[in-house]
């Protein structure tokens, strides 16, 4: 026989219909509410991720006046630099800048202390490179220009040997910019101004996009007009793919270990520690990045300097290691978690060893969601500046990261450096460089998120 637990209170309110729909009508009253509430704030959010990529491109963007110590079409055929052979652009150098020869030599060759790059010998302060016969126990103020000429020649290809052309010979000079809304809407009104200010001194006016292959392929300059990302971009690409390589396993060998080998331990000794160390990393994911930097400073860049060579690629990899670890971390352990404890007992049942278990039907199960701690973590690296300004990333480099201990600039501390200059020009630039960062930050998690996306479908075959 049934037993009727409904209260009596419950009872009378049954009864009650026309309470029960006014309950009922003002439950879903405040449902809707709530929609339209995160409806609105997704739009909002939209709209504000479309105001800010606007704003970049329309400063990436639009018409510029652009004036030159010397044409380049008095150089090259139509002004094209890269149809001149590595000696005619040395010869151009050395008729216009013979004086400069050193500088190039120290800043495209030398990577080492300026102090010096005059007082050493060639063998001790270029040992990478080919000198002209017979120098090798002079300084570089002992060469002729002859000499000197060679050592670029022999050392620097056509892409920087053109960089320094445009940047030292032609000097590039912007006078004015526009932005991409003024270049659509007040056209008449530009090229007004332009015949009216700029004209006759010989400048030229164009519709200019920053974000151009030479943009991508020339190096930092003190001139905006040249100014590149290269060095930039590669140095981002060593220190986020290092990070990656440090951090990723690691990461999630801590999660397996703390997951598979230590949760639901019997021992409460060994369970105590295991709070303390979850506890303790989660408090290390909301640490300021810029403790991390002190610490990478500390010891990666100071008292490992032997080994990582002091402020280079490693020490900056290994600090952003430190500071993704965290993430890798805690999305590990969850994915690993989320793993069905059906699926353990069933590979235990048919004689697997815990290791196997692990190996075999864990990790692939877990996979994806590690991926996506990835992905958290990889983003964040891409974008940090504090940290690496700590150790001493480079504000202006010249020669590209050939090694783990070379020296290095990235992506954030470039824009930070450009936006914080007085000329517009550079804060255009920056602009430019912003969308670069995007597009490489798209790029690397749209790797991660089909790798992601393979295991899933390796798990539902």
């Amino acid at each position: 026989m049934a037993v009727n637990t409904i209260s009596s209170e419950t009872q009378e309110y049954l009864r009650d219909e026309d309470a029960f729909k006014r309950n009922l009508r003002s439950r879903h009253f405040r449902g809707r509410l709530w929609r339209r509430f995160f409806q609105l704030a997704l739009v909002a959010a939209f709209l504000a991720l479309i105001a800010l990529f606007f704003n970049i491109l329309n400063s990436a963007l639009g018409y510029v006046v652009e004036d030159y110590a010397i044409n380049p079409i008095t150089l090259a055929a139509n002004g094209d630099l890269g149809a001149l052979p590595e000696e005619e652009l040395v010869m151009i150098l050395v008729e216009n800048r013979a004086n400069r020869l050193p500088v190039y030599v120290r800043d495209y060759l030398y990577a080492g202390d300026p102090a010096v790059f005059t007082t050493l010998p060639l063998s001790a302060l270029l040992s990478n490179t080919v000198l002209p016969a017979g120098t090798a126990d002079l300084t570089i103020r002992e060469l002729s220009v002859e000499q000197q000429a060679e050592l670029l020649l022999n050392n620097i290809g056509q892409p920087q040997l053109i960089a320094i052309v445009e940047e030292q010979v032609i000097e590039p000079t912007i006078l004015q910019t526009w932005s991409l809304t003024a270049s659509l809407f007040e056209r008449d009104q530009i090229e007004a101004e332009f015949q009216e200010n700029y004209a006759a001194q010989g400048a030229t006016l164009f519709f200019k996009s920053w974000i151009n292959l030479d943009f991508l392929t020339s190096p930092m300059s003190s001139n905006p007009a040249a100014a590149g990302a290269r060095t930039a971009i590669l140095g981002t690409l060593y220190v986020v793919i290092v990070t990656i390589f440090i951090a990723f396993p690691i990461g999630v060998g801590a999660a397996i270990y703390l997951e598979e080998y230590t949760s639901g331990s019997q021992n409460s000794r060994t369970a105590r520690i295991n709070r303390l160390i979850e506890t303790n990393i989660r408090n290390l994911a909301g640490v300021p990045s810029i403790i991390y930097g002190l610490l990478g400073l500390a010891i990666f860049v100071r008292a490992l300097s032997p080994v990582t060579g002091g402020r280079t690629i490693i020490s900056a990899a290994l600090t952003m290691a430190l500071l993704i670890l965290p993430v890798i971390i805690i999305n590990a352990q969850e994915a690993i978690r989320a793993v069905p404890s059906s699926l353990r007992e069933a590979s235990y049942g048919l004689g697997a060893t815990r290791w196997q278990t692990i190996y075999k039907v864990v990790l692939p199960s877990a996979l994806p969601g590690i991926l996506t701690g990835t992905i958290l973590g990889m983003s964040r690296a891409i974008g940090e500046t504090a940290p690496l300004i700590i150790i001493g990333a480079s504000t202006f480099i010249l020669f590209d990261p050939t090694g783990l201990q070379s020296k290095f600039t990235v992506l954030p501390i470039l824009i930070y450096n450009w936006t914080s200059r007085p000329q517009d020009e550079y804060r255009v630039a920056a602009a430019a460089g912003i969308i670069v960062l995007l597009i490489l930050l798209l790029i690397l998690n749209a790797t991660a998120i089909i790798l992601r996306q393979r295991a899933r479908r390796s798990l539902t075959a």
